[in-house]
């Protein structure tokens, strides 16, 4: 026979108080930088490959790393920054990821 306490459970904090103490990840940008190798067209397919934005954002995108020489590309967590990088690089672009100031 299972047996269920009936002792109340006390909370230690409410959620809101709990949310107060916990820092937020202070935000994270992966940048795609031009090179020299990469067609045009090949960026924005990977832009719409591995992120799944659409084609219009993609060769924007596409067109700031060409003109400009990089693009936030994308922004979150330092771990996803991180992975957004490393992706990137296996698709052969050049891209590292930074803290957003």
């Amino acid at each position: 026979m299972d047996r269920v306490s009936i002792a109340p459970v006390k909370e230690t904090s409410t959620r809101e108080e709990t949310l107060d103490q916990v820092q937020p990840d202070t935000p994270w940008i992966t940048l795609v930088w031009n090179d020299p190798v990469n067609l045009m067209s090949y960026v924005t397919y990977v832009f719409e490959s591995y992120f799944g934005y659409p084609r219009q954002k993609s060769e924007k995108l596409m067109m700031d790393v060409h003109v400009k020489g990089k693009a936030v590309v994308s922004n979150g967590s330092r771990e996803a920054m991180e992975r957004d990088a490393e992706a990137l690089q296996g698709y052969g672009l050049w891209a590292t990821f930074e803290k957003d100031e």
